[in-house]
């Protein structure tokens, strides 16, 4: 705990030099910020010097899911000490929206907060999107502690795919490439136009798959600037794939990523999903387009692809971007957007959801029970990749589905006991358990969660929190007997 406080006011310094740069009077506060998370993290590492060599599955547990609330904790102090938000319930709720990579917001005009702020804001996205815990788990073993099992804990997913032997050298690949995605998307966004400010806190957001923009806007504020939407288009159906993907790529292991199942069915939900939102766009949500009297103009046509493209990518990986409002597109592309915000990106992507392999192995299991039901000797396995897939990791995606639907369920109800109407709580519950971002209702795309009484955002941060580890890490800390006596 007390490395990871370290780690998070070695970032909050990297804040406070942009603060310094722009100027924007925020610069002591920041710094102030950082000092106290420096020093309280220097001091638990201290008197806890006298440490276990190895951290086992119990440990590992408690060490993710309070290493993600301490962080957040301790992530509220810019705001707190600059004043840009300066209720700690909102202030706990935007930091643990920004570690969870959700996007929701209670801030209600972004473009009047100070530059270090913003910057600071979109780096918790950043710290939180591969894993605050991977980023520890390469540098624990400098105290002697071996990541296994936290890497297990965290890593999105079913199971946690290892490029190399040694977990920490996993770790060190998998920031690289996020490194190298995120320096890559901030260079070609400023050849696009944007400033540099304005571009890499996008590439944070993006390849975090979190959504926080600097603009009140969010991305539509370039909706006259068709190459900066499909820059981050590019990055954001990156930022969904199984980032081991990326690194068989810049392998020349091309026929890896062609091969993988769940790539591909990532690939056609996004085009599929793309061209039917594409077509209700042209010939529904927009009747100038397909009216008999006005023939139709390629760059409408390519709007609406566009925008659907964008907006499609946007709640299947979780990033929440806005390009355009979607809940005014048609009854219809409101309901199917409420579908796809329970898909997700790929395992091993910084993307929140179910993951599309979850999706790909149940459908299989599934169809696999008719035939089971008509042959019931015969060995049926579900395969994945041209492998068996063993009965444990199908029946905890199984009971994976049963926990994230109840979950949202009872996110539903706790919301709609609040007050909420139906839509709105819903909407909130889905969003906020699939760290999608904007929802509908009162927190729609054009709207934020500040409407929410203070218990709501404090549940909707539950919500954030399970749905970004993935249930199991932190319903299990819940459990009775994860406590008893070995």
């Amino acid at each position: 705990m007390g490395l990871l406080l370290l780690c998070n006011g070695s970032f909050m310094l990297l804040a406070t030099m942009i603060s310094f740069v722009y100027k924007d009077g925020v610069t002591l506060e920041i710094m102030m910020a950082a000092l106290a998370t420096m020093f309280v993290g220097i001091a638990m590492m201290f008197l806890t010097r006298e440490h276990q060599k190895e951290i086992n599955k119990r440990e590992g547990y408690i060490v993710v899911t309070f290493g993600w609330i301490f962080m957040s904790l301790s992530g509220t102090l810019p705001y707190l000490f600059s004043g840009a938000i300066p209720t700690f319930t909102n202030a706990f709720f935007e930091t643990m929206s920004g570690y969870t990579t959700t996007g929701a917001s209670i801030l209600n005009d972004i473009e009047i907060v100070p530059k270090g702020v913003l910057f600071w804001r979109s780096l918790t996205h950043w710290i939180g999107g591969m894993g605050i815990i991977v980023l520890a788990v390469a540098i624990l073993p400098l105290l002697g502690i071996g990541g296994m099992q936290l890497f297990a804990a965290e890593a999105p997913g079913p199971s946690a795919d290892k490029l190399h032997p040694r977990i920490t050298d996993t770790a060190k690949r998998l920031w690289l490439i996020y490194f190298g995605y995120t320096a890559a998307e901030t260079i070609f966004l400023q050849l696009a136009g944007m400033s540099f400010f304005d571009a890499i806190n996008h590439a944070m957001s993006t390849l975090s798959t979190g959504g926080f923009s600097t603009k009140n806007a969010s991305v539509a504020y370039w909706n006259d600037q068709p190459l900066i939407q499909y820059i981050i288009i590019l990055f954001m159906f990156l930022a969904g794939m199984n980032f081991v993907l990326s690194y068989f790529g810049f392998k020349g292991k091309v026929q890896k990523i062609i091969k993988d199942e769940e790539f591909k069915l990532y690939s056609l939900f996004v085009i599929v999903f793309t061209v039917i939102a594409t077509f209700i766009i042209i010939y529904k949500a927009d009747p100038s387009i397909s009216s008999i009297d006005h023939p139709m103009v390629f760059g409408e046509v390519e709007s609406a692809f566009r925008h659907a493209l964008f907006q499609v990518l946007a709640v299947v990986t979780t990033t929440g971007f806005v390009s355009a409002d979607f809940t005014m597109w048609t009854p219809f592309l409101t309901v199917f957007f409420f579908g796809i915000m329970f898909l997700g990106g790929s395992a091993g992507s910084t993307s929140g959801g179910m993951k599309v392999v979850r999706h790909l192995i149940t459908i299989r299991n599934g169809i696999l029970e008719f035939k089971r039901t008509l042959h019931p000797r015969a060995v049926l396995p579900v395969r994945y990749n041209t492998k068996a897939v063993s009965k444990e990791i199908t029946f905890n995606i199984l009971a994976f589905f049963i926990l994230y639907m109840l979950a949202f369920i009872i996110g539903s109800v706790v919301l709609g006991a609040l007050g909420l109407d139906f839509e709105t709580a819903v909407g909130g519950a889905a969003s906020s358990l699939g760290n999608v971002g904007p929802a509908f209702g009162k927190l729609s795309p054009v709207n934020n969660f500040d409407v929410l009484p203070d218990f709501g955002k404090w549940w909707c941060c539950f919500l954030m929190l399970i749905g970004r580890l993935e249930l199991f890490t932190v319903l299990i800390l819940l459990t009775p007997f994860f406590w008893r006596n070995r």
